[in-house]
């Protein structure tokens, strides 16, 4: 009987994975991978030689243990911190370029999954242009391949395909397309309509979404765009009042999105997602503050000037004492409280804040 040796190999290394990587009983799924921007970047911005899209100085940081800034644009730990502890890892999984700067060799990707998220990133290219250089998505996906391989190589292709079918798929981002298209100055507003350019994102994330399922993505957690004209960065620009405009089309773009996971869901073999609905959950922060124990919901906690909003939080700016009952750390971004309040929302919570299951869920679908 003729044997071929590089089946047996797969299959030896698929038998090993099945049964003998056993991950703790805290932890609910083999590993995390993140996509996104700010809002879950945990220090990829800082390998950025040029970008001023950085969090690595005070006073970030100073509720994160050790109170030191590691890249968060928060005051402590943000939405990708949450999650990780809730499917059981003692932490976020580590910056992608972190890694990549420790080694040359392909062999440092951890098996318990890697961060992409990066400051500044938007679904299209380009929307970064403000602060210079960041990790757009399509960028992200290509340093995901580049893990895959290496995961191949470690595991065999049927092993390394089941471990990525267990694993949560975390994309967190739009936000900063729909900032670049609002802002005083854009081009964007003269070329194009609001709705072709919701439209243009959703079908831009679209094509993101299939190929992160042609390298092994089943289950996503994807989230929407926020009430991003509520931040204190837009309420400065009026008289302390949201932007509706912006808000109107943040969820005009959600609909779009919630519209296209369904149908892509039916065309993708064996996805699963939860939709987190980031714009509901943090509306209910600002219309019911006292609900959550927040007592301010226009001001950042830390900047300066009106609404500490005309000067982004520098080591210069001045913050508040008590972060707990500031929905906003800075001009665009949750505190720690606001964050954790989410995460424990889109977790276990019912519709319409997770659609169509929550997060907790989809890790057993």
């Amino acid at each position: 009987m003729a044997y071929n040796f590089s089946q047996m190999n797969s299959f030896f290394f698929f038998l090993l994975f099945v049964f003998c990587f056993n991950f703790s009983d805290a932890q609910k799924v083999p590993a995390m991978y993140v996509f996104g921007d700010s809002l879950v970047d945990v220090g990829n911005n800082n390998y950025l030689k040029i970008s001023l899209a950085k969090a690595d100085f005070r006073h970030n940081g100073i509720d994160f243990p050790g109170g030191t800034p590691t890249g968060r644009f928060s005051n402590g730990k943000n939405a990708a911190d949450f999650i990780a502890e809730k499917v059981g890892f003692v932490a976020s999984p580590p910056p992608y370029l972190s890694l990549v700067s420790k080694s040359s060799n392909s062999d440092a990707f951890p098996i318990t999954g890697v961060s992409f998220a990066s400051g500044g990133a938007g679904i299209f290219d380009g929307t970064d242009e403000l602060f210079k250089q960041s990790i757009p998505l399509n960028r992200q996906v290509v340093h995901y391949t580049t893990v895959y391989d290496d995961l191949v190589q470690q595991l065999g292709s049927s092993a390394a395909q089941v471990h990525l079918s267990k694993s949560l798929f975390t994309v967190v981002i739009g936000s900063n397309d729909m900032f670049e298209f609002f802002k005083s100055d854009s081009d964007l507003a003269k070329r194009t309509t609001p709705q072709q350019y919701v439209d243009s994102m959703v079908l831009a994330l679209k094509r993101v979404l299939k190929r992160m399922h042609y390298f092994g993505a089943r289950k996503y957690v994807i989230t929407g765009i926020g009430a991003v004209g509520c931040c204190p960065s837009q309420r400065n620009q009026t008289t302390e009042e949201c932007n509706e405009e912006a808000n109107t089309w943040s969820v005009k773009y959600n609909e779009g999105l919630k519209t296209m996971l369904q149908g892509l869901k039916s065309e993708l073999k064996g996805m699963e997602y939860s939709y987190v609905d980031v714009y509901k959950v943090f509306a209910r922060f600002i219309e019911t503050p006292s609900t959550y124990g927040f007592t301010e919901v226009k001001s950042a906690c830390c900047g300066l000037g009106n609404l500490k909003a005309q000067i982004p939080c520098v080591p210069i700016s001045t913050y508040c004492f008590n972060r707990r009952n500031h929905v906003f750390w800075d001009l665009y971004h949750p505190t720690e409280a606001a964050a954790r309040i989410f995460v424990d929302t889109v977790f276990y919570g019912t519709q319409p804040f997770a659609i169509p299951m929550n997060v907790n869920q989809l890790i057993t679908a």
